[in-house]
């Protein structure tokens, strides 16, 4: 890759690492491309250079959270042995709930964008996430892997509202 491409990447990812702060903080609809530009430090033309509209910045931007789920996952599923491989799914989930907070918050704004680009960005998440995971279960010889992964997904939304409101004695127990 030559130098000017690989610094056009690490604009764009950049720039998307900025939406994601900026859509978290203070709400999609609310956020505005100055201020992604401003919290990238660089001038609000220069994002439409990578991004025709607000809305494709964001479906990058969730885009590159559900990655981040699915990469994680994909590596507990190929490492973890099956007695554990549950446990291991929860404990990459906190890890990224803790490094990645304002991508937690990002998605579950989006769930309740109405918009069909985003609704269908965030039914691909969740259909890909729940895939691994029942495949995992189902591999690993888990009984009832249906349903366990539902629960498994209802863990995990419920994690996320936990963090959301800073209130962990949600998943105390």
């Amino acid at each position: 890759m030559a130098r000017d491409e690989a610094a056009s990447v690490n604009r764009k990812a950049e720039i998307v690492s900025a939406a994601i702060e900026v859509f978290a903080e203070i709400g999609y609809f609310r956020a505005t491309t100055a201020q992604v530009a401003e919290r990238a430090s660089i001038s609000q033309p220069y994002i439409f250079r990578f991004f025709a509209t607000k809305e494709a910045l964001l479906l990058t931007a969730l885009e590159v959270s559900w990655a981040r789920i699915v990469q994680s996952f994909r590596q507990v599923v190929q490492s973890a042995a099956p007695e554990r491989l549950e446990h291991a799914l929860i404990e990459a989930y906190e890890q990224i709930l803790a490094s990645h907070r304002h991508e937690t918050l990002l998605q579950m704004q989006a769930q309740t964008i109405q918009e069909e680009a985003i609704r269908e960005a965030m039914r691909s998440g969740f259909r890909e996430v729940r895939q691994i995971v029942l495949g995992a279960f189902c591999e690993a010889g888990i009984p009832n892997p249906e349903e366990r992964t539902l629960l498994f997904l209802a863990r995990g939304m419920l994690c996320n509202i936990s963090a959301a409101l800073e209130l962990p004695e949600l998943m105390e127990g």
